[in-house]
């Protein structure tokens, strides 16, 4: 009981004898470095926002913003694959791992049933008379004799085409028309891989502008006359320098330093390089170039054309091979068919087949992901860039009108020195 009475008289004391005036200055005094800190963590958050956001211009030009990088879309996203492209995956190189007999073996069924369907329409457009009084154990004989010859045309086909898969296929050109098809995923990509880097630079702001406003402090509890003049420069500086150093330390140093043989101190960005590229190569194989995409392309794009004429050559071919059997078999059919009609007979069979192509190649599509292995293949390259080829992917993100956000947070932090100023006039203390 005593010492409860004790303590209570202790506290009594205690707060009896304080001065609250001086509490009062003293934590005016201590918010400096805390708001300080407040406003280097705005300052970089507000950076970062106004590099990926809006998508589309807000306000009236020039009073209004668009985000840095959906502003420069198509620079942006072009830089973005440039890498791609360029250095981490030949397009020639990934379809020499498509083997054609699977392919084939995985198409069949497919096109067994394309091809009883195509035959039927093709003879009775163009001999229906004949076709229709033909014996079903004949016809029988015709479709088998497709079926035994498709396996071998599909392979010829997948052989071409990997010969001449760069001139039908341009994966730049898929990767910048999906990414300008949608500002957002140009942004996701960066977001996705930077996320970390991004995270560290809202947070570094908060510790750099704290102990800048440390300085702050000191300054303004010896020369309070001139705070007018001392908060809103150090605010200015701090929002500078916050975000200066936070993209210094992103990216250098480039290779790394050991200090004292116990830590290697190197750019964030850099020392997650094998984390980034894992991160990367799953962005671009799920939203950038899926093997769906890649086939779509190949039977619907600018270069179908040239596909066309590959499988109509092989098309022909297979024609040829069942007619010239079966008419050696002594079946009259054939002969009894004009050649001019077997020549449109073979159009239609043509148009029918690419008609169906796009349903044919979706057989293969999860075996060509496995085969292609485009995400393993990215994740270990790009893992192997040199240092300086793998701070190029992410860096000109911040080069691109890097000024401006330095800007805005030097400006962004001026005003909430003005606002410290404010405050401490306020309370009587300059």
């Amino acid at each position: 009981m005593e010492s409860v009475l004790t303590i209570s008289n202790f506290l009594s004391t205690f707060f009896s004898n304080l001065d609250w005036a001086q509490i009062k200055v003293l934590l005016v005094y201590l918010s400096i470095p805390i708001s300080s800190g407040i406003i280097g963590w705005a300052t970089n958050w507000m950076a970062l926002l106004m590099t990926f956001y809006p998508l589309e211009y807000i306000g009236i030009k020039p009073f209004g913003w668009q985000g840095i990088i959906p502003s420069k879309a198509q620079k942006m996203a072009t830089k973005s694959v440039e890498m791609l492209t360029s250095k981490l995956l030949r397009i020639e190189e990934r379809f020499a791992q498509l083997d054609p007999v699977i392919i084939a073996r995985q198409m069949q069924p497919e096109l067994e049933t394309l091809s009883i369907k195509v035959i039927n329409e093709a003879m009775e457009a163009q001999a229906g008379i004949i076709w229709k009084n033909t014996p079903t154990p004949i016809k029988k004989q015709i479709y088998q004799r497709a079926k035994d010859e498709i396996p071998n045309a599909v392979i010829d086909i997948i052989l071409e085409v990997n010969g001449q898969i760069d001139k039908l296929i341009d994966l730049k050109r898929i990767a910048i028309e999906t990414l300008m098809a949608d500002k957002q995923l140009v942004n996701e990509i960066f977001l996705r891989c930077g996320e970390k880097e991004f995270k560290f630079i809202e947070v570094s702001g908060f510790w750099f502008g704290g102990l800048f406003g440390l300085a702050q402090m000191i300054l303004s509890y010896n020369y309070p006359s001139g705070s007018w003049f001392i908060l809103p420069t150090c605010g200015l500086i701090v929002g500078y320098l916050t975000n200066v150093l936070a993209l210094k330390l992103i990216f250098e140093p480039l290779e790394p330093i050991s200090i004292l043989g116990i830590y290697k101190f190197q750019g964030l960005f850099l020392k997650r390089q094998k984390e980034v590229a894992k991160e990367y190569a799953q962005v671009v194989v799920e939203k950038i170039l899926p093997t769906k995409v890649m086939t779509e392309y190949l039977v619907r794009g600018p270069a179908s054309d040239r596909l066309a004429l590959i499988i109509n050559k092989e098309v022909n071919n297979l024609v040829e091979e069942v007619v010239e059997d079966m008419a050696g078999a002594s079946h009259p059919i054939f002969t009894l068919v004009a050649a001019k009609r077997m020549d449109i007979a073979k159009n239609i069979i043509m148009f029918h087949f690419m008609k169906e192509l796009p349903i044919v190649v979706k057989q293969v599509e999860e075996y060509a992901e496995t085969a292609l292995n485009i995400e393993n293949t990215l994740a270990e390259r790009m893992g192997n860039l040199s240092f300086k080829e793998f701070e190029e992917f992410l860096r000109p993100v911040f080069q691109e009108d890097e000024w401006i956000l330095i800007l805005v947070g030097a400006v962004l932090g001026m005003f909430a020195g003005i606002l410290q100023f404010v405050v401490m006039w306020y309370f009587g203390l300059v």
